[in-house]
């Protein structure tokens, strides 16, 4: 039985159905439709449409529906156009005749977009989760690393040392900001539509005021036209966790390169990486490729919903189905690659040596050459051309430019004892800089960040019971 039985007469068509049934995805969304349910109908009783008889059926009956779900003894039948239809089909046969009411006052519309905003601000919580988790991997082996040092990279050339505790939080700042983007998207989108209808609000004296604060919404709609057609939050949610994503793989990218014979900057543990089915030498670092390639599918996911949604017309169409199954499998996605990834990194062994060989190199402190020159009184634009050429005659010539560096005038012995291996590192004093000073500072500052993305994930309260 479909819910629009009476003005659309006989069966459907198969061709129809196997093209607009949504049950096999949205019923990823069975717990919140029998939450927003509950809700709608403590409304339904509070505006008088149902009485308090009527109200303990129809929870009571919810309620085992929601545990029949939990358990998996929820039988979905052919007919179950989507989730709503599956459970209102069993509150139904459970309630008896009152469970005809339980649609009193809502749509589809309004009850789809509560819905899938109530699994949003749980999922992007999760995701929050596995992002603050894998920040606090980075920050323990940021202190871990302590003054090892690496070449730092332009142009994937080297261009100066850093400390491998500056670059490892890199990645960490940029993670922070994907965490203030996923709260800042799900503390817009926790309004209730509730109420909205079809897409003009109802004639009944529902309450959607009260229908949000038994959901603990921050508020409900302003204009029910808005309320039903708005997606703006699955295509924040979309655009939040590709730039995870796109973190992520840049950090694959990374792994991918430094795992090789030509860097040999880390080794992977044997549990985070593959072999080869041909060559028995293999060691791949597939964790790496897929968190690189999986972004590909995320920004697709973006782009072909929002695609969708931009020559839409007001108010709801059917097109916004196409919201859900994007949305479900970039979650699935991100929580994954952000678990495999932190357990890939948690794992790696770094080979310091070869990291600071490869940072040794003199032509990775030309840059404090010039600066010595300038802190002696010499124009920047004329240090760096005196310090580029005595480079230039270094590769020239295969002479080793600290002997340069020593016998120019300029220079002279201060010059040459900059680029003794690991001086350029231990020079950066700047604050946010690589310096070991400024470098502690930032580890305390990563640390209260953390700290105070926690509590904001924790005011949310949305992950309570995980």
């Amino acid at each position: 039985m479909t819910l629009w039985q009476g003005r659309i007469g006989g069966e459907m068509a198969s061709d129809l159905s196997e093209f607009t049934v949504s049950v096999e995805f949205d019923r990823l969304l069975a717990k919140e439709d029998i939450s927003g349910s509950i809700a709608h109908v403590k409304g339904l009783a509070k505006a008088g449409l149902i009485n308090g008889d009527e109200e303990a059926n129809l929870v009571e009956a919810l309620g085992d529906v929601g545990e029949e779900l939990q358990t998996g003894v929820f039988e979905f039948h052919a007919g179950d156009e989507d989730v709503h239809t599956a459970v209102e089909r069993r509150v139904t046969e459970l309630a008896g005749e009152v469970g005809a009411k339980l649609h009193t006052g809502r749509s589809r519309n309004d009850q789809i977009a509560t819905d899938l905003r109530l699994w949003c601000r749980v999922a992007l919580s999760r995701v929050v989760k596995e992002t603050l988790a894998f920040q606090d991997l980075l920050l323990f082996r940021a202190r871990e690393a302590g003054d090892v040092y690496l070449p730092g990279y332009t142009h994937l050339q080297r261009a100066q040392p850093v400390l491998l505790a500056h670059h490892l939080l890199a990645h960490g700042w940029a993670f922070s900001r994907d965490v203030d983007r996923l709260l800042s998207t799900v503390e817009r989108l926790n309004v209730s539509p509730l109420g909205a209808g079809a897409l003009a609000g109802s004639s009944l004296p529902i309450d959607p005021d009260f229908v949000a604060d038994e959901l603990r919404f921050n508020s409900r709609f302003e204009n029910s036209l808005d309320a039903v057609s708005d997606r703006d939050f699955v295509a924040e949610s979309l655009f939040d966790l590709s730039l995870v994503g796109v973190h992520l793989s840049r950090m694959g990218e990374e792994i991918v390169l430094w795992s090789s014979d030509e860097f040999r900057f880390c080794v992977l543990d044997d549990a985070y990486s593959t072999g080869s089915s041909m060559l028995p030498q293999k060691k791949n670092p597939d964790i790496a490729e897929l968190a690189r390639g999986k972004t590909g599918r995320l920004i697709g996911h973006l782009t072909g919903f929002l695609a969708t949604l931009k020559g839409l017309p007001l108010s709801y169409n059917r097109d916004l189905q196409e919201d859900k199954e994007p949305l479900f499998d970039a979650v699935v996605q991100v929580e994954r690659a952000l678990r495999a990834m932190r357990g890939m990194y948690a794992t790696l062994q770094w080979e310091t040596e070869r990291m600071q060989d490869a940072a040794n190199g003199a032509a990775g402190a030309a840059v404090d050459l010039a600066e010595y020159l300038v802190m002696e009184g010499m124009p920047f634009r004329q240090a760096h051309s005196l310090v580029a050429s005595l480079v230039k005659e270094s590769i020239e010539r295969h002479v080793d430019l600290a002997e340069l560096v020593g016998a120019h005038p300029d220079l002279g012995l201060p010059g040459a004892r900059l680029l003794l291996p690991g001086a350029a590192v231990s020079r950066r004093i700047s604050p946010g800089g690589t310096g070991p000073g400024p470098v502690a500072d930032q580890i305390d500052r990563f640390q209260r960040r953390l700290e105070v993305d926690k509590a904001r994930l924790g005011a949310l309260g949305f992950l309570d019971g995980d």
